[in-house]
């Protein structure tokens, strides 16, 4: 079907989808306004899952309603819309702190590709709201843009770049930054059997939930083939098949059965997962794109709902070879916890759409990131040499965390990176003087120091003076799409490396930015005004536009108003 007449029937699909939900029998306002009656079981479960470091934080928290001072924006939302009583739910992880090289030479984590912390944290301020410190996500800010990195070479599915400069907000220390950069494969010949996954319960009724989720699965639905294979699954109070199996080059009856979906009723999402994986699984494509979108707000009620059962459920579905992608809508009652702990566990990515541009980014212009794995399980382990690192941090990742021997272990599940996604990284580091100790050559496990029992890295062999030029090593490691051995890629840092802060290049400019930005709204000891971070924001020859404009907004309203003061 040709283009203009797909994008006429989804205008006349979407009126009747509109017309519908006028009609519809469930009330999103009303059951946003209700706390949860899972509130208190999640809370308490957060605390079993998380030790000392997590836990769930409501508007309770930060001193009652968080939305007395909304304002409409742009017209998008109203004040009549918003909830009276906020009842989202985020997870609370304190920050990094800095780790000595002598007791912790590793530094081991899961990749990142998700950036719903970033739109989620944007529609805050674009609403006029107060802003959860929970909701930054510091690697998810910075790994919302788009960087100049190199491409991987050969047959590597991820290439390395680094970069080493000043750190802006520590003059003791440097900083570091990690570009990871994945493959940009063709796709067009890679055939999808994808379930749209769509909670319609009552609390999707507003019109930034179930009307911006079809719109958006339209979208996509657009840009499908012939050999695609289409399955649509709805859950409210109990699950619905919708559409089965359909090709993708059917497009009128994927619109129509989009357009017609209504929302009303409690949430039973486990249900509806289980009958999602299900058709998945029926309609699988061997060496093709087999996924489950999910599209929901996170407000599930009935059934397994905390934070801890989801984790369990999803968990036995992602060794199935179905990849798993949640997006997350809406606002008042939203979930964060417990849809980032389905992404992070079931093989997936997670992302936030706040608008028609977020959606057309996310399914259209990103597509082949979102969509097409090339590299799972993919972790990174940095190895820091003591003749030159005193001290490091790792700037954000903190629910990303893993142990040390975690990086050789193949079963450990972690990050999956899609076609042409990036994954960014800054460490702050304290250099010293210090040299290396004498030592045999024996070298049986760790690059620089010999006397850690860790498992042993694969690596070249150096003399020592080349070591103790060496600030550090990088090295990742990832499976293919469809194998289950790791591979190993790694790449030395020398001090040579450093520039002067002067001389920093977009790339670094930018991630420091955007990471100047997350922490000062989020929990970081470290704020800054907006014109500090604007300085590293502007005039870039890479697309920062989008957070200029936002450090316009925060500045504009929130900058010396003390009923938002954190």
């Amino acid at each position: 079907m040709k283009k203009n007449t797909k994008k006429l029937f989804a205008m006349a699909a979407a009126i009747v989808m509109a017309v519908s939900m006028m009609t519809s029998c469930g009330s999103g306002s009303d059951n946003g306004a209700m706390e949860s009656p899972t509130m208190k079981a999640d809370k308490e479960a957060a605390v079993d899952n998380g030790g000392d470091t997590a836990a769930i934080r409501t508007e309770e928290e930060f001193g009652g309603d968080m939305t007395d001072e909304t304002e409409a924006f742009d017209g998008y939302y109203s004040d009549e819309a918003l909830p009276e009583v906020n009842t989202e739910e985020y997870n609370y992880y304190a920050e990094n702190s800095f780790l000595s090289v002598a007791e912790h030479p590793l530094s081991t984590f899961s990749t990142d590709v998700d950036t719903a912390s970033y739109t989620n944290v944007r529609r805050m301020i674009e609403n006029r709201q107060q802003i959860f410190p929970d909701a930054v996500r510091t690697e998810e800010f910075i790994n919302y843009f788009k960087y100049n990195y190199a491409m991987p070479e050969g047959d590597d599915k991820i290439g390395i770049s680094t970069e080493l400069s000043d750190c802006p907000w520590n003059p003791d220390a440097k900083l570091m930054q990690i570009g990871l950069q994945a493959k940009d494969i063709d796709v067009q010949d890679i055939d999808s059997n994808i379930v749209f996954l769509i909670d319609v319960s009552g609390s999707m009724a507003d019109e930034n939930k179930l009307p911006l989720v079809t719109q958006a699965f339209a979208m996509l639905a657009e840009n499908l083939g012939e050999n695609d294979r289409i399955s649509i699954v709805t859950y409210a109070g109990r699950d619905t098949v919708e559409l089965e199996g359909e090709s993708g080059a059917n497009y009128t009856k994927i619109a129509s059965t989009l357009a017609g979906l209504t929302a009303g009723g409690s949430t039973a999402g486990a249900a509806g997962i289980n009958t999602a994986y299900e058709l998945a699984e029926k309609y699988f494509i061997e060496g093709g794109n087999n996924r489950v979108i999910l599209a929901t707000d996170g407000d599930l009620n009935v059934g397994l709902s905390s934070e801890a059962e989801l984790k369990e459920l999803i968990e036995e579905k992602r060794d199935k070879g179905v990849y798993l992608s949640v997006l997350g809508f809406g606002m008042g009652n939203y979930k964060d916890n417990r849809l980032e702990a389905l992404a992070d566990n079931g093989n997936g990515n997670y992302a936030y759409i706040d608008s028609v541009e977020e959606a057309q980014r996310v399914l259209v212009t990103e597509m082949s990131g979102t969509m097409f794995t090339v590299a799972k399980d993919t972790k990174v382990q940095v190895e820091f040499n003591p003749a030159n690192v005193a001290y490091y941090r790792l700037v954000g990742y903190e629910n990303r965390l893993l142990e040390d021997q975690d990086f050789e272990d193949d079963t450990k599940d972690a990050g999956d990176v899609g076609a042409g996604q990036q994954v960014t990284v800054l460490y702050e580091i304290i250099t010293t003087d210090s040299t290396a100790a004498d030592s045999d050559d024996s070298r049986r496990t760790l690059k620089y120091q010999d006397d850690v029992d860790y498992p042993a890295p694969e690596k070249t062999e150096l003399d020592e003076e080349d070591l103790n030029k060496e600030l550090l090593t990088v090295s990742v490691r990832y499976k293919e799409k469809d194998e289950n051995d790791s591979k190993l890629i790694d790449k030395p840092v020398k001090l040579a490396a450093y520039v002067d802060g002067s001389k920093m290049s977009d790339n670094m400019k930018l991630a420091c930015a955007a990471a100047m930005f997350a922490k000062t709204l989020g929990n970081s000891e470290d704020k800054f005004t907006m014109e500090e971070i604007r300085n590293y924001a502007k005039g870039l020859e890479l697309d920062a536009e989008d957070l200029l404009k936002l450090i316009a907004e925060y500045e504009d309203y929130y900058e010396g108003n003390s009923a938002y003061a954190q």
